[in-house]
């Protein structure tokens, strides 16, 4: 299945807190790091991307919490891991209520990370 027209319609129709988060994330506002969103991946579409430090930011909804969902979800993280991504995984409830405390994990994460796999 090609991904590229499935990640454009998610750009068109991000939620709320993917739409804060990029507000922070784009046109380098993050420390100079340059980020991508719904990035595809093998078979999976990232919500963000710093491709540089090969950091991964997923947004989660309440529909994460679902045993099933978490389930894939660690599929998901343990496949883009072993592409050598750091993946930070944050709920909703977190980028809308603490954006500052999220954009610092994440600004934590670019400068830790090496740039290779």
């Amino acid at each position: 299945m090609e991904l590229t027209p499935l990640a454009r319609k998610l750009r068109r129709e991000m939620t709320e807190a993917e739409r804060l988060l990029w507000y922070h994330l784009r046109n380098r506002r993050l420390a100079g790091f340059k980020f991508r969103r719904q990035v595809p991946i093998g078979p999976y579409i990232v919500d963000f991307l710093c491709p540089e430090k090969r950091v991964i930011v997923e947004i989660d909804g309440g529909q994460h919490n679902f045993p099933d969902e978490r389930s894939r979800d660690l599929e998901r993280t343990r496949f883009l891991e072993s592409k050598g991504y750091k993946v930070l995984r944050f709920w909703n409830n977190e980028v809308l209520g603490n954006p500052e405390g999220v954009l610092s994990v994440i600004l934590e994460a670019c400068q830790g990370s090496s740039s290779t796999p």
